[in-house]
């Protein structure tokens, strides 16, 4: 199997990546990465080199050429995310503005849905649509799995651009407002339940919950607990709003809906490694790369580096798709042909259980309560529009303001506008928009 890793975020991720792949699945594949720094190339596949030592199969090359790192890829895993942090705080500075000229959208500096969620498809956009080009020379029938911010709007643009696309997210299970934390506010534990949630990337929201050795249905009690307020004012809201109990970061649910009046986003998420933890992260990568797995030195780098390894596993997911495995996971991102959400269309692009049968998709359907399920309607619709939008389509650009449900209460002509400027901000890297061409 031949795997290409692409984007800036690669480097970090690649410990837990080359583990998975070649310690958990045991996979003899050929690693390839793209890497324009020659420094950080020499790192990086040094770094490789020790652990397919270690592992004793498989081999791994830092290309500075996007095209040699995608030659005959059975697999492209995109981590990329143009100058993330960088923009995301043009687009606040420009959506708060000074006091004497603030256009009053504080609000929509945001990472997934509205406007700041908009101009992050737009950079997206541009980015992957130069990959597809590369991959359609270079590897036309590879599988696609994208880490990508908003991954439900990069994993549509892969597959509007016809490529087998999946996509995963950090999960449900873990974190602030996870499954976990949940859970405790009922007094259960993680390994005494069955649990089960859907809906949209990073807009899940828990639909079976049931105690392990007696399968009795524990939804009642935490809607019970939720509605008593112990999960906060907006998972009491949105659940007595939608009839579902929301599962996963709340800033991440919050960024897709509207804006809500005791709630205003992070000025400044976390969208890229932080200085230190790169620093960290090079300093043990090298310690593994001179002394190998086998030291004791370098063996506890690795452990270190290991250590914040995230939950997404797109090897593992690779491998079964590509080898003809069976695979279960909590939750996969992919286009809903197989109705993985009954009440959604095919085309969306969904969060749900999946269940691989010798590579293959089983059924698993999940229905969400009404209500739900016609707001994930209207968010699933203008990401897919946004997604489009990245190809430069104006058209499909003023259709996703229109109906964006995280812009309600808002001018809709005037967000369009904003829009516009935004997009002549970051002209630098939206090729595919010509600030001259008029809109339709």
């Amino acid at each position: 199997m031949n795997i290409a890793l692409i984007g800036q975020d690669i480097p970090a991720l690649l410990p837990s990546l080359l583990a998975d792949l070649f310690f958990a699945q045991k996979t003899a594949a050929s690693v390839r990465l793209h890497e324009k720094n020659e420094a950080m190339r020499d790192l990086l596949e040094g770094y490789g080199r020790a652990v397919c030592a270690r592992a004793g199969l498989g081999g791994v090359k830092a290309c500075a050429s996007l095209a040699d790192a995608l030659e005959n890829a059975d697999c492209v895993i995109y981590a990329g995310d143009p100058m993330a942090a960088s923009r995301f705080r043009m687009d606040r500075e420009a959506l708060s503005g000074p006091e004497e000229n603030d256009p009053g959208l504080t609000d929509q500096a945001r990472v997934l849905g509205g406007l700041g969620g908009l101009m992050h498809t737009l950079r997206q956009g541009d980015a992957i649509l130069t990959l597809c080009g590369a991959m359609r020379d270079r590897c036309p029938d590879a599988l696609v799995i994208s880490l990508g911010e908003p991954v439900a709007r990069t994993t549509a643009i892969f597959a509007a651009q016809g490529f087998r696309a999946w996509g995963l997210t950090g999960g449900w299970r873990k974190g602030p407002g996870g499954l976990a934390w949940l859970l405790n506010l009922i007094g259960a534990k993680t390994e005494d339940t069955e649990a089960e949630a859907a809906g949209l990337p990073h807009f899940c929201f828990l639909t079976a919950l049931r105690d392990r050795k007696s399968g009795r249905n524990l939804l009642p009690a935490m809607e019970a607990a939720v509605r008593d307020g112990k999960a906060g004012r907006l998972a009491r809201r949105w659940l007595d709003m939608l009839g579902a109990v929301a599962v996963g970061s709340v800033p991440d649910h919050a960024s897709l809906m509207p804006a809500q009046p005791d709630y205003m986003p992070d000025p400044d998420p976390v969208l890229s490694e932080p200085v230190e933890k790169r620093k960290e992260r090079i300093l043990r990568m090298n310690t593994v790369r001179e002394k190998g797995l086998t030291d004791p030195e370098g063996a506890a780098s690795q452990l270190l580096l290991l250590s914040g390894a995230p939950a997404s596993r797109p090897v593992q997911l690779a491998a079964a798709l590509l080898e003809k495995k069976d695979l279960d996971l909590d939750a996969a991102v992919r286009v809903n042909r197989s109705g993985a959400v009954r009440n959604l269309p095919r085309e969306a692009v969904v969060e749900a259980p999946l269940r691989l049968r010798a590579g293959e998709e089983q059924p698993l359907p999940v229905t969400l309560p009404g209500s739900l399920a016609e707001l994930c309607l209207d968010i699933d619709e203008a990401g897919r529009l946004a997604a489009a939008a990245a190809a430069g389509d104006r058209a499909a650009l003023r259709e996703s303001i229109e109906i964006d449900p995280a812009l309600a209460g808002l001018d809709r002509l005037y967000c369009l506008d904003a829009a516009r400027a935004m997009i002549d901000l970051h002209s630098d890297i939206l090729s595919r928009w010509d600030e001259t061409e008029e809109d339709d």
